[in-house]
């Protein structure tokens, strides 16, 4: 039986527990469904193992965070119940034999060793399950749309922003499953097009990562650092509907000027909101959501408006992958024939008018005329 022993790190949302968590920690949880961003938070840090209070897949949709987990060769306990989060204190010594936890010689929590066949088999349980997962999505979004239809009719008041936006091409990053594959190959795109930068939360940071400076920050800032939050960029806190911003305070604590904008739905469309409002040319997305599996990850009532804010914006809205079809960086061997003449011309003309290569050139038409008999 493998003991494993390391300093206890645990909290309820995994996107805060990522921001204290080591190498040689144990990553306790409490997240059903573990989504592929969360798993990739986590596999970057890598922690000795990771409990879940909760069923890290349940068979109801392919959520495939914990599959990536497991393939990382991170061990996982599942299902040991939230009483956990009583029983254990932050840093404290636990250790994992087989599928119990015990801290200090007492048993704290038992529960399930999962392996990488029982979570195939819940995939495929999934697959089967998802058409009725769909039509409960489906009809949570349509009741909240018709709720939220102000998105879609225009009746929505954005704050004033500095940055210059119209006819401008905007790039909204969001620190999702893909963002560092997206933000590398859009590398050409962002260097030939500057486009206005605007980072969603975390996306701010991300934007940091690659060595490009926000221009706007959007979120409820739960997830964005204090560098990115001082970098300059303009800042925008997502409000709830009802106009409260639990992410103000924050923001004025350090002494920072922040426009505040209540919506319902997430903060990745308050951010296509704004830079529709403004008059963007193109937006391109990454990280954010664009697929089926994507939406039912965020099980969000406030989807419907997200779904409302991509029928608005779609005309003029671009995954990242597909910006980066059209930035490709092969070059026809043309163009490289065409690059080596462009070079030789100016040697051979110096060659030409130096005295020093004059005899050579003479010699050699010399030999050609002899070769050809003229």
């Amino acid at each position: 039986m493998t003991t494993t022993i390391g300093r206890a790190r645990l909290d309820r949302r995994t996107k805060n527990l990522v921001k204290r968590l080591k190498r040689k920690d144990i990553a306790i949880i409490d997240h059903d469904d573990i989504d592929e961003v969360a798993a990739n938070s986590l596999i970057d840090i890598r922690p000795q193992a990771i409990i879940n209070a909760q069923p890290s897949i349940t068979g109801r949709y392919p959520a495939k965070g914990v599959y990536k987990i497991l393939k990382a060769g991170i061990p996982v306990i599942d299902e040991v119940g939230e009483q956990i989060f009583d029983e254990i204190r932050e840093g404290s010594l636990i250790q994992i034999q087989g599928n119990q936890v015990f801290s200090a010689k007492r048993l704290i929590a038992e529960g399930k060793v999962l392996t990488l066949e029982a979570v195939e088999r819940k995939l495929q349980e999934a697959n089967q399950n998802i058409q009725v997962e769909l039509d409960n999505f489906v009809d949570n979004t349509l009741e909240y749309a018709k709720k939220e239809k102000d998105i879609l009719l225009g009746n929505l008041e954005v704050p004033y922003l500095k940055t210059h936006i119209l006819n401008r091409h905007v790039l909204i990053v969001v620190r999702g499953s893909s963002y560092k594959e997206d933000l590398k190959t859009i590398s050409s795109y962002i260097q030939e097009e500057s486009p206005v930068l605007i980072g969603v939360d975390g996306g701010a940071d991300a934007l940091l990562e690659f060595g490009l400076k926000p221009d706007i920050i959007v979120g409820d800032m739960d997830s964005v650092s204090d560098n990115a939050l001082r970098s300059g960029a303009e800042i925008v806190v997502h409000a709830y509907a009802n106009g409260k911003a639990p992410g103000l305070e924050r923001v004025q604590s350090m002494d920072l000027e922040a426009a505040v904008c209540p919506m319902p739905g997430t903060s990745e469309d308050l951010a296509m909101i704004l830079a529709w409002e403004y008059g963007a040319s193109l937006i391109v997305a990454v990280g954010t959501h664009s697929n089926m599996i994507d939406f039912l990850e965020k099980g969000r009532k406030g989807m419907g408006s997200t779904f409302l804010v991509r029928l608005k914006v779609g005309s003029i809205l671009v995954d990242a992958r597909g910006v980066s079809q059209l930035y490709k960086q092969n070059l026809h061997s043309r163009y490289l024939l065409q690059l080596l003449v462009a070079a030789l011309v100016p040697i051979i003309i110096l060659l030409w008018v130096s005295p020093a290569s004059k005899p050579f050139f003479r010699l050699l038409i010399l030999q050609l005329r002899l070769l050809f008999g003229t």
